[in-house]
């Protein structure tokens, strides 16, 4: 929708609407940009402390995608006042500022609305070295493709709300929600990065086709190399889906290729919308193993290479 608006001509505008970037940065001067983003999401658990961690975390991300560090955050709330009792109010910003303070950005106040269904998320600001913005383009052939969470948080939400994924799997969910990408753009930051983003609403497939939509690439996916949450391709298996998995397929379906036998659910796996989903990063491949060495002895252990780039090969994404 943005694309019918008039071009930026702020020259200090470093990053805008243009390219479906993360976040929007604007330069202060020459060591310094200022990176702003905002985000809300309605509750993906009943527990309302819970709900306010995942959507914070989730906005916070979005800084952490373009290599800034977050400095202060406004709470954006829809809230069913006449439903609700102050109480879950106060619990969704009590765990909201807990991964603010974690991400040891600052809360600064906030704006609420009365609104039918409760919702909650960040505007945030940060900053970032203006040389060292890393945006979803930029991503050159013979680049590594890394992946620094699991897939799947989808459709294991919804299954939830059914009552029927286990309680291992279900915390295995809520825990990945939860990390911070902090630690991972920390040790990132000592690495060159081509292109970078986060895996969020519209699964891998569609923020994989956001980093080379006006590009003359192709990213090959290796299916089995892509991390998955536990029992997220059985409830795929079920019959559980996500209303954004149908959107998300009408977006890439026209620019995917399978070299294999096509396995539906797989593909739906690709499409699954996350929530605070990992880092996709485009790095050279001769400090590819030096990268993923230094995530994993970080913690962020699931962190996987799952493909490579290649000028563009009859589809912009290929299965392999």
């Amino acid at each position: 929708m943005l694309s019918s608006l008039p071009k930026i001509l702020d020259p200090n505008v470093l990053v805008g609407y243009e390219n479906s970037d993360d976040a929007g940065v604007y330069l202060l001067n020459k060591d310094q940009a200022i990176v702003f983003t905002a985000d809300f999401i309605s509750p993906p658990v009943d527990d309302p402390y819970l709900f306010g961690q995942i959507a914070a975390a989730n906005s916070l991300s979005d800084i952490f995608a373009m290599g800034g560090t977050p400095l202060s955050c406004l709470n954006i709330m829809g809230f069913p006042s006449e439903k609700l009792e102050n109480k879950v109010y106060e619990e969704i910003l009590a765990g909201a500022l807990n991964k603010i303070t974690e991400s040891q950005a600052v809360l600064l106040g906030g704006h609420t609305s009365n609104e039918d269904e409760p919702k909650f998320g960040l505007a945030v600001i940060g900053i970032v070295n203006p040389k060292k913005i890393w945006r979803n383009i930029g991503a050159k052939p013979g680049d590594q493709l890394i992946l620094t969470k699991p897939l799947g948080s989808g459709v294991l939400l919804n299954a939830n709300k059914k009552n029927m994924i286990p309680e291992k799997a279900l915390n295995e969910c809520i825990d990945s929600m939860l990390e911070l990408n902090k630690k991972t753009a920390e040790v990132l930051s000592n690495f060159e990065i081509h292109a970078a983003t986060d895996v969020t609403g519209f699964g891998l497939a569609g923020h994989t086709m956001e980093m080379i939509a006006k590009s003359e690439l192709t990213f090959n996916l290796d299916l089995d190399s892509i991390p998955i949450l536990s029992e997220a391709e059985e409830m795929y298996l079920r019959g559980v889906t996500t209303r954004a998995n149908r959107n998300n397929r009408i977006l890439v379906e026209d620019n995917w290729s399978f070299v294999k036998k096509r396995d539906l659910i797989k593909e739906e796996l690709m499409l699954d919308p996350q929530t605070n989903g990992g880092l996709l990063v485009a790095v050279p491949e001769s400090i590819t193993p030096s990268i993923l060495n230094a995530l994993h002895k970080a913690g962020i252990k699931n962190s996987s290479r799952i493909g490579h780039i290649t000028k563009f090969q009859n589809s912009k994404i290929r299965f392999i």
